[in-house]
């Protein structure tokens, strides 16, 4: 990518060293670094801004309002959705997963299916097997090939009238995989399914399109787009988020309270009770503006170049074996070294100053499906180098060397 070391000077975390080694970040599925102009937003939020949101009459919080108002417009743009309203503000991906799973489920009986697949993180099964346990409905699952793609075949097998939502995982934070996930909405829509697309491992990654798409939600994290943690966003069609109920009550929901009846807020407010993550929305809006100004074209083809390189030179290392060589992959590599513990790996690269992912990665049935407890995950960012690519490949010799 042209003028990468101009873009990586504007990381202050690059100037750290670990261990006495120069920092080679390659945990970005679990967390992005993030700019100066990121924490400097934040900064400034809460030196000369700060003030709550909404309903106030002084220059503060009118200030603050709009601010936060024009990250939502500025969300709405990212993703390319009709409108400003259909951008709720979360916690994060896992929130915006649990609030659509909540206030879905008043809709599904025991006749009901939700349609999930073997891929997902946790956060996109958990929420549908509570959902479905209360209320009897069923979930199934749409099986994973050994090459980490889903098997499609089954997919259009599970649909029917009884399905009542598909939600599956944009890019798989623990192989790679990027679904084709137009092909699921249009095959969902046949049978009148809702879809959720949890975008935690693409938005960063890929330019997202909800009306091309044709999508009822999408949701995504700030701190996996170069934001704060602690924010999140949730996309949902205006129709949809209209027919559903509050998932939590306070303020900022409420329309009218009394002991008679309360009547709730209008969109989006309805689905964002209590303060807001004020300054973590200032935040993400910055990292969205970040993002852009670089453009998710140029960065999925600089991403995709880098993995293809680091796959290149992982597979000349004996022994190490690569989980999901999926035709579409985005910038995640997980693999094993023959009788080495994925553990060890991780530890010893970070005595060299490689950061890297070890575990399941909160994807407990990929790793029953291969039979093993866990992995070494290395995931790449637009930041990364070739350079960095080449020093964590050395460590890995080191390593293996050291523990053999």
């Amino acid at each position: 990518m042209k003028d990468l070391q101009d873009i990586r000077s504007l990381f202050p975390i690059f100037q750290t060293k670990v261990n006495g080694n120069k920092l080679v970040y390659f945990d970005n599925g679990a967390t992005t670094q993030k700019p100066i102009s990121v924490i400097n937003s934040i900064e400034n939020y809460y030196a000369h801004i700060n003030s709550n949101v909404h309903r106030g009459v002084h220059y503060l919080s009118n200030l603050a309002t709009d601010k936060l108002e024009a990250v939502r417009c500025g969300v709405q743009k990212f993703l390319n959705a009709k409108f400003e309203h259909e951008i709720i503000f979360t916690k994060g991906t896992t929130d915006a997963i649990n609030l659509v799973a909540h206030c879905l489920k008043r809709d599904l009986g025991k006749d009901s299916e939700i349609i999930i697949s073997e891929l997902e993180h946790h956060s996109n099964i958990v929420p549908w097997q509570l959902a479905c346990e209360e209320v009897g409905a069923k979930l199934k699952v749409i099986p994973l090939k050994e090459n980490g793609e889903l098997d499609w075949s089954v997919f259009e097998k599970l649909l029917s009238n009884k399905t009542k939502l598909v939600a599956i995982s944009h890019v798989s934070n623990g192989l790679g995989t990027i679904n084709p996930i137009k092909y699921v909405i249009d095959n969902a829509k046949k049978f009148n399914a809702k879809v959720l697309i949890d975008g935690a491992q693409a938005a960063s990654h890929m330019p997202v399109n909800v009306q091309k798409l044709d999508v009822d939600f999408y949701c995504f994290s700030g701190h996996k787009v170069f934001g704060p943690t602690g924010v999140g966003v949730l996309y949902g069609k205006e129709n949809v988020l209209n027919s559903m109920p509050p998932y939590q009550g306070g303020g900022e929901m409420i329309k009218n309270v009394s002991f008679k009846k309360t009547t709730f807020a209008e969109l989006p407010h309805k689905f964002e009770a209590g303060t807001p993550n004020i300054a973590g929305i200032i935040g993400l809006g910055t990292a969205l503006d970040f993002i852009n100004k670089i453009g998710l074209n140029k960065i999925f083809e600089h991403e995709i170049k880098l993995t293809e390189y680091a796959t290149k030179e992982l597979l000349k290392i004996k022994g190490l074996k690569i989980y999901g060589t999926a035709q579409k992959k985005s910038a995640i590599i997980s693999f094993n070294i023959d009788r080495l513990h994925h553990y060890d790996i991780g530890v010893l690269l970070d005595k060299m100053g490689v950061a890297v992912r070890t575990g399941h990665h909160c994807n407990q049935p990929i790793m029953e499906k291969y039979n093993i407890e866990g992995t070494v995950r290395i995931s790449l960012a637009f930041y990364n180098t070739k350079e960095e690519i080449d020093c964590c490949v050395n460590a890995i010799k080191k390593s293996i060397e050291m523990l053999s």
